[in-house]
């Protein structure tokens, strides 16, 4: 069954995998530990050294824009002191990216089989049977 891309991101929203939408992309009881594939239909999720980096960088401007920002903006229009917003930006800068993290992956994983659709194993075969009947 083909993939859309609408299913891609309702998937990457709810931390599911992308090819086929079933279990979580994360080891049961932890949080950190991310599936090296797909229990259900085998799906690499651990790809290529360094291809999570992309979600580095997805965690770092979240929390810079969602975060670190507003905290700033509420500083400088004297809403809340420096010394607070210091304590809560150090604070911050530790704790939403830990939160974040598993979001920023399965995200990560949506914005690439987003783009790249054809690379979902479901949506390959689907192409194979296309060109075979086309033959």
């Amino acid at each position: 069954m083909k993939v859309t891309r609408i299913q891609t991101v309702i998937r990457g929203l709810t931390n599911r995998c992308p090819n086929c939408g079933g279990s979580t992309l994360f080891w049961e009881g932890t949080f950190f530990d991310l599936n090296k594939e797909c229990p259900q239909c085998g799906l690499k999720i651990e790809r290529d050294e360094g291809f999570f980096l992309g979600s580095l960088s997805l965690n770092y401007g979240v929390t810079l824009v969602c975060y670190l920002t507003p905290v700033m903006l509420l500083a400088y229009y004297d809403v809340i002191g420096a010394t607070l917003a210091i304590i809560l930006a150090g604070v911050g800068a530790i704790l939403f990216p830990a939160l974040f993290y598993r979001s920023s992956r399965s995200w990560w994983l949506m914005c690439y089989y987003f783009f790249l659709p054809q690379h979902l194993p479901s949506n390959q075969r689907e192409v194979a049977d296309d060109e075979d009947a086309n033959t």
